[in-house]
């Protein structure tokens, strides 16, 4: 172990009170490497050599040094829900993801069990997923859902949580009947005749079928904490919430606060039906939790049939037995004028708008409506965003970053459903090139990499090896062309990532004046094998100079 002798000329109140030694990775382009980082007060006083390190050391500077590990800014986690999934894992729904229960049998045993065992009150499920799952799940008809729990309500939300099943019990509960008009960018299914079949399409539908009702306060803020220590360990720092309700704000975020439980930062945007937030404006907030933008889903989700795309699903026993049928699927939320009119309500005011767009079509609206806005309100920096982006065309790319636009990459659709994607759903040409992400680089797009949670766990270091590698679950690799360079990877989860956020002023990169927001992995990921990265242990991470991990 090296030693740095402290300057005894030096005033101790310049003094760092935290030196890490060894490799380290800044993702600042003005010094990528370095091997000494000091910190003081939470802050990053100085990045150089071990000898420039002698003069930021005294009596009580506290030295790690890295050995075989490597420093690196803490990830950055663009597309998240880290409120939601403590809602939804913290309190009484039962996560049926593939993840969690493999098997259709595995399925409808979990549910008739929970039914049983909650009698009256009912219950919930999500991760419901015929692909995800395999065949053998039964078709959620109402008739289905009734039989299964005649007297309880049952609610089952889809693995993607664009498509929720309900029964008759549940839809009484909610005071959801068929003279309810649909909620602005969802709606309900409905017969020829309008009765409701027991379905419920986009979130504005879904989140009426869970009434209002008094939380367990203390329940819900110990389930974030679970969160974002979670988040801690696979070396999240920052991360997004990209449908905050007013009503969480109030239960979890000022409880989390005062009991000292948020270990990340966090930024917040509204569903476009709850925005903008009452009492709050763009930018409010400090550091720790501020609000950014406003969230609008123009098109759906590929497992349900509900993306606005310009060419066919394959006509396959998949795409059969989902009625998804032979034809392109055009339809989006909204229309061009009601989006167009959504996004001029936000926009001039400083929300910044994050659009849901998986098909091109849905892509094409999008950017229609931001060159619209931009042409009256001109901005610099507005960094206007789209989400997920699985089919979008490189042309679009091109498109976006004339427009300043930036795109958040939804990888792990490659590695989870690659395979689907490409022999079930849509084919070569259009499946295996899902999550461009290589052609949004090269078009001069500043991208984040997301997983989406609870689609998929949050893991920054696997979703560096699946856009490296571009490597399915069952070992195929799709469109190699699309592969990003590590460094390429490391900035969509870091300052890039920080970028969209419009946080990149305080965190996503190891340099002097921002946040010691750090992790300290057990190998530089330029040194091995893309394949191993997702491997890489997260040794410690760090909020502040603080450590919360490790």
């Amino acid at each position: 172990m090296s030693t740095v002798a402290p300057d005894p000329g030096r005033p101790a109140d310049h003094d760092a009170d935290l030196l890490f030694l060894g490799r380290v990775v800044t993702m600042d382009h003005q010094r990528p490497r370095a091997e000494a980082v000091a910190v003081r007060d939470g802050r990053i006083t100085g990045v150089g050599t071990r000898d420039e390190a002698r003069d930021w050391t005294g009596p009580v500077t506290r030295v790690v040094e890295l050995g075989g590990g490597c420093l690196l800014p803490g990830f950055v986690e663009a597309h998240g829900h880290a409120i939601a999934e403590a809602r939804l894992f913290g309190t009484d729904l039962v996560d049926i993801r593939p993840m969690t229960v493999a098997t259709p049998d595995g399925v409808v045993d979990t549910i008739r069990k929970t039914l049983a065992a909650r009698g009256s009150e009912g219950a919930s499920f999500i991760g419901w997923d015929p692909i995800g799952h395999g065949p053998g799940l039964p078709d959620p008809t109402l008739a289905w859902l009734d039989e299964i729990a005649p007297d309880a309500p049952l609610v089952i939300i889809t693995q993607s949580a664009h498509l929720g099943f309900f029964n008759t019990r549940a839809a009484e509960r909610a005071g959801v009947h068929s003279g309810v008009p649909d909620p602005p960018g969802a709606r309900f299914g409905r017969d020829a005749r309008g009765r409701l079949t027991g379905a419920a399409y986009e979130a504005g539908a879904i989140r009426r079928l869970f009434p209002d009702r008094p939380g367990p306060r203390e329940q819900l803020t110990r389930a974030l904490a679970r969160e974002v220590r979670r988040l801690n360990q696979v070396g999240v720092t920052t991360i997004s919430e990209m449908a905050c309700l007013p009503e969480w704000r109030r239960a979890l975020l000022d409880p989390a606060r005062d009991l000292d439980q948020l270990t990340v930062r966090l930024r917040l945007y509204a569903p476009v039906e709850d925005a903008p937030p009452q009492g709050h404006k763009p930018g409010a907030g400090d550091d720790m939790i501020r609000e950014v933008g406003v969230k609008i889903w123009v098109d759906g989700s590929p497992w349900v049939g509900t993306i606005a795309v310009s060419f066919p699903y394959l006509d396959t026993e998949l795409t059969r037995s989902l009625g998804l049928g032979r034809r392109p699927r055009a339809s989006t939320n909204y229309s061009w004028d009601t989006l167009a009119a959504l996004v001029e309500a936000y926009f001039p005011l400083g929300w910044q708008i994050a659009c849901h767009a998986h098909g091109d079509l849905a892509i094409d609206m999008v950017l229609d409506a931001y060159e619209s806005v931009l042409s009256r309100y001109p901005s610099r920096d507005h960094r206007l965003r789209l989400e997920h982006v699985g089919a979008m065309r490189q042309d679009q790319f091109v498109r976006a970053a004339g427009l300043g636009v930036t795109a958040s990459v939804f990888i792990d659709h490659v590695y989870y459903w690659g395979e689907v994607l490409t022999d079930q759903l849509f084919g070569e040409t259009y499946g295996a090139r899902w999550a461009a992400a290589r052609s949004a680089v090269d078009a001069g797009l500043r991208i984040s990499l997301h997983n989406d949670p609870p689609a998929t766990p949050e893991n920054p270091l696997h979703n560096i090896t699946v856009a490296t590698t571009r490597r399915s679950r069952e070992g195929r690799v799709l469109a190699p062309e699309e592969c990003l360079t590590v460094d390429q990877a490391l900035r969509a989860e870091t300052i890039d990532a920080a970028y969209q956020l419009f946080c990149d002023d305080i965190t996503g990169s190891i340099t002097p004046g921002k946040y010691a927001d750090l992790i300290v992995l057990g190998a530089d990921p330029h040194d091995v094998a893309p394949e191993e990265i997702k491997d890489i242990e997260v040794l410690a991470t760090y909020l502040a100079g603080r450590r919360v991990h490790g």
